[in-house]
């Protein structure tokens, strides 16, 4: 292989790994839009159902693609994971309401972040973990002034972000029973549970054909188009570089909301994502193999 076709095979990974990082942002920002229509509640009933159709059609679940059987009560593992994909899903929408895209991103992060670093338990990741104390803190000042953060909408970033680490774990569990179907299948209870919730909300406004190409867009800016790409990257990168370049997500957001929705930050707040995201690559760069599977579960995070 020649110099020029190696530096191709490295960068052309990395470049769709970004545009999978940018479209799961700007995903978000045309979510968004929807919530003054649909509110947060019928959005994610949107985004989960058509997610769920186009991963019914790639993935094919009903189709046996291995010849191993789910343990006895798997299926238990499989709702647990859909129920923390729906939470997650719906927490993280609910804190958009009132956070910038960029603080909301780096609060879930922090979720799927310490269930890495605590399952390593190494002297450089107490390095890691103050650093998020301290992002947190930045990014958290609960003042009235105009850069202060909507103390409910925090907890509701920092509630995704539990139920993303809870989706790491149940995610893990059910995958070892079901392969990849478990990821279609776990967006089918996550349907289920996240539809009525949505309807009850909106109502019938949430089936007009007026915002059905919006919401289509965002089940392929946020599902389709990233996780295609993504599959892609990773396939051809290191783990630690994947880890390392999805820990961007929340200066993207960051950017993403102050392009499309003019959501300007605070230098401090600015800070706070600096230390999260630092915290994030330095997890993934000193990443041990115990811990390996964390990280790259916390990149595939936007499956749906």
């Amino acid at each position: 292989m020649s110099l020029k076709e190696s530096k191709s095979s490295v960068v052309l990974p990395i470049v769709l790994l970004l545009i999978a990082v940018l479209s799961i942002q700007s995903g978000a920002t045309l979510a968004k839009s929807l919530f003054p229509i649909i509110g947060a509640q019928g959005m994610t009933a949107l985004r989960l159902g058509l997610g769920t159709i186009i991963l019914m059609i790639f993935l094919r679940p009903w189709r046996k693609h291995s010849t191993r059987v789910p343990a006895p009560g798997a299926r238990w593992w499989l709702v647990a994971y859909g129920l923390s994909l729906g939470g997650m899903n719906l927490m993280f929408y609910m804190s958009l309401r009132t956070v910038p895209l960029g603080i909301a991103v780096a609060l879930e992060f922090i979720g799927p972040l310490s269930v890495a670093m605590l399952s390593s338990r190494r002297v450089v990741d107490f390095l890691w973990i103050g650093l998020v104390i301290v992002g947190l803190g930045l990014l958290l000042p609960f003042n009235q002034s105009v850069n202060g953060v909507d103390p409910v909408g925090a907890c509701y970033a920092l509630g995704a972000g539990v139920f993303w680490a809870l989706y790491i774990v149940f995610g893990q569990k059910a995958g070892a029973n079901y392969g990849t179907r478990s990821v279609a299948l776990g967006a089918l209870v996550a349907t289920v549970i996240a539809f009525p919730i949505g309807v009850a909300y909106a109502g019938a406004s949430m089936f007009s054909l007026a915002i059905l190409p919006v919401a289509i867009g965002v089940a392929v800016l946020s599902t389709a188009l990233p996780y295609s790409l993504e599959m892609v990257a990773m396939t051809r990168l290191p783990a630690k570089t994947f880890g390392t370049l999805t820990s961007l997500e929340p200066a993207m957001g960051a950017l993403s909301g102050l392009v499309f929705l003019n959501e300007t930050l605070s230098f401090m707040q600015w800070a706070g994502l600096a230390a999260v995201i630092i915290a994030s690559m330095g997890a993934s760069m000193t990443i041990t193999p115990k811990a390996k599977l964390e990280v790259v579960n916390i990149a595939e995070r936007d499956v749906i």
